[in-house]
């Protein structure tokens, strides 16, 4: 996709809707249905793993419940791998809202988020503020947070390579915002999504 923050059409979106996603439980969850009656804040991240998406969804967890409340706007997590992890990447967030899975990325090529790399922030570019630790900081929670903490989920984690994208759903099959990312640490800031969701985020 060459326009990385071109918003999906609405046909795009009636279709997406009929995909499937897993919950934490394993039960398959349509995608419409996440933002079918309410304005939906989705974000989809890299893997289960990545220590810099997990970085993202920490401060996503600070967003005021009674901001989102006002807003009438919900946020809600997609990632590619198995439903396995959400338990533990909810509980290593901290975040307290609903968390999905698409193995298959089936949702992700629909959606447009169609890059796969594991590179960073280009050179002369500035990083993204939910990025508080270096680069081998950041790889070494990672790897601690991840495979080491939690054998078992080892392969379950989703893509390595895969990106993931934000996007303001809802409510019905509409789109106002869409950012894809081009590298693995370009999440859009949670300030800014949150300006474009409506919901007041100092």
């Amino acid at each position: 996709m060459a326009d990385l923050k071109a918003v999906p059409d609405a046909k795009t979106i009636v279709e997406a809707s009929e995909l499937e996603v897993f919950d934490s439980k394993g039960d398959k969850v349509k995608f419409g249905s996440i933002f079918e009656e309410g304005k939906t804040v989705v974000v989809f991240i890299r893997h289960f793993f990545c220590g810099a998406c997990q970085a993202y969804v920490e401060q996503l967890a600070t967003v005021p419940k009674a901001a989102l409340e006002e807003a009438v706007t919900r946020i809600v997590i997609i990632g590619c791998g198995e439903w396995d992890p959400i338990a533990m990447y909810a509980e290593t967030t901290k975040f307290e809202g609903p968390i999905y899975a698409d193995p298959t990325r089936t949702l992700y090529r629909a959606l447009g988020m169609n890059i796969e790399n594991m590179a960073g922030t280009p050179a002369g570019e500035k990083k993204p503020s939910y990025l508080i630790l270096s680069s081998f900081s950041n790889a070494m929670q990672s790897i601690w947070r991840g495979p080491l903490k939690n054998p078992n989920l080892i392969g379950k984690q989703g893509n390595m390579s895969q990106l993931g994208g934000d996007f303001v759903l809802g409510p019905g099959p509409t789109c106002s915002f869409a950012s894809r990312m081009r590298n693995s640490e370009d999440h859009v800031e949670v300030a800014d999504l949150m300006k474009e969701a409506g919901v007041s985020f100092a």
